[in-house]
Order: C-alpha cells, then structure tokens, then sequence
C-alpha cells in the first residue's frame, strides 16, 4: 500500500495550481505558482513544477504526482505533445519529472483531469454520460462515457477549443484560425473588454467589475457566454451527453456567464422542441478541479 500523500498539480495557460490529496482524499492543502511564459525555456517551466508540488508536499511523504496539462498527451501518457500556451513541444515530460522527484508521476491533459475529479465527486457524479469544459485561458474538454473519461484512439480527444467556429476568423495561438477559444475564453473575455474600454485589465479584474454592476465587464461575459452555448451546442449535437460541465477560472462568475450560456445552448441547438436540452451546470470543485483530478489519476494508477 502507497505510503504518503497524493500531490497533483494542474499546468494551465497563466499560473500553476497544486493540491496535496490525504489517505482519506480529501484536500489538504494547495499552493499556486505564476507561469514562467509560453516564450519561456521548458526547462523553466519543468522546474515551476517541481517547485510548487514540493510545497504543498511539505516535506512530507510523497505516494505520487499527477500533472493536469493544458495541451496535447500521448495515448501512453508519457509525452506532452503540444499546447498552445505551453513552452514545451514532444517531450518525456513523465519521465522527466519522474526522474528528478524520485516519485510515481501521472499525466493527462487538464480537462481529462477535471472531468475525472468531477465524476468521482463533483457535479458530474452519477452521470451516465458528460461533457466536460474547461474555461480559462483558452478552453479545454473532456467526454464521459458510462463514467469513464474517452482519451481516443491517440489519447488526444475533448480538444474542443480548437473547432473553428468562425471560418478564417481571429489568430489563435495553436497556429490556426477562428477556434473557439478565441471568442470564449479568458483571452477572450479581457480582449473583448480592452476594445470596449481602450485599456487592459485582467480577468480577476473583470470579474470584480461585472460583480460590481459594471455594465462594460458585464455585457463583455454576456459576449463571452453567448459564445460558450453557441460551441457547446454543437458539441451536444455530436455526443448527446446527460449533462454539460463547465469549469475552470472564467466560471467562477456565476450566472453572468451561464445565462447568456444557457440561452445561447437552447438557441442554437437544433429540435429543441422535440429533444432534451442537457443541463448546463457549474463544476463544483472549482478552479482546483484539474488538479484533484491529477492527483485521484496517478493515486488510481492508470489513464
């Protein structure tokens, strides 16, 4: 029987997030990191990592690390292959960390992660089938069938922020053009709001602002949210889930953005009148999501 505790740490676009999962699974603690940059060596952020797991374990024994990524892994788990917001292109990133820790490490894309930590103990508990999105920086997914996460044939399914939606529409950072992230996301949401009022604020800030009753930041997540039901319309049209999960930091405001969500869902969705309309519900763990699922994956031993 593993002795220690579970640490996972979920590598997203702006910033690292680590819990440390007790015997008894629940959270112990968590810290968080700044990201070293999309521009910066992988060397550094490979190092970031290390870091931030090192202190939330405390110092204390470790049973293993799950890495949550935001990007493209290999069916086996041990390569990242790419992200757009990530330094790192086809590297052993498993083995690697693995090596420099000493401990059992586990990696799946961040979405995966969140949805499996959502079906064990989240809003996604009990559900025959899901989809799962993540909403922060860019966007990532996951597909629960009959409770378990669909990787595909080459472990890089749920990629749904890079459907275009919009054909030769806005640069996205994958290299392509008029993907969804590019209209519902993070990035999003703050480049909506500088054009609105000829400056730059960050997420956080916009959030406090539409909380506040700012109608700018306000109409900015309705835009964002219309966005958000028109991509997941089209993803209920090709899996008919039970139910929509969405998470991640862009979420946290609540209805400001699942009302325009959910109006824009029930618009775009073809036979409404004739058809169930899924749910589209809040994740319930969080922004920690991703890396309690992290950690539940390698604790689980497997993909």
């Amino acid at each position: 029987m593993a002795v220690g505790s579970w640490i996972g740490v979920d590598v997203g676009g702006s910033k690292l997030l680590a819990v440390k999962l007790g015997p008894d699974g629940a959270v112990e603690a968590t810290a968080t990191a700044v990201m070293p940059g999309r521009t910066a060596p992988g060397a550094e952020l490979e190092d970031a990592v290390v870091r931030v797991a090192s202190v939330v374990a405390d110092g204390g024994a470790v049973a293993g690390l799950g890495v949550a990524v935001a990007g493209l892994v290999d069916a086996a788990a041990e390569r990242f292959l790419f992200g757009a917001h990530l330094p790192w292109r086809d590297e052993p990133i498993r083995e690697r960390l693995a090596r420099r820790t000493g401990w059992t490490v586990a990696m799946d894309n961040d979405a995966n992660c969140a949805a499996r930590a959502e079906v064990a103990r989240g809003a996604a508990r009990g559900a025959g089938s899901a989809l799962v999105i993540t909403l922060g920086t860019g966007i990532g997914g996951a597909v629960v069938i009959d409770g378990r996460v669909i990787r595909g044939a080459h472990g890089l399914a749920g990629e749904f922020g890079h459907q275009q939606v919009v054909p030769d529409g806005l640069a996205c950072e994958c290299g392509l053009r008029g993907c969804w992230e590019q209209y519902s996301s993070g990035r999003a949401l703050e480049r909506v709001t500088r054009v609105a009022l000829g400056r730059h604020l960050d997420g956080p800030e916009v959030t406090r602002l539409a909380r506040e009753g700012d109608v700018v930041a306000q109409q900015a997540f309705a835009t964002i949210g219309t966005w958000l039901g028109v991509g997941v319309a089209g993803l209920v049209s090709s899996f008919d889930p039970e139910i929509v999960v969405v998470g991640g930091g862009v979420s946290a405001v609540g209805d400001l953005l699942f009302a325009p969500a959910r109006a824009a869902l029930a618009a775009s969705l073809q036979g409404t009148a004739y058809r169930p309309v899924p749910p589209l519900l809040a994740a319930e763990l969080g922004p920690e999501a991703g890396a309690i699922g992290a950690a539940l994956l390698v604790s689980q031993g497997s993909v």
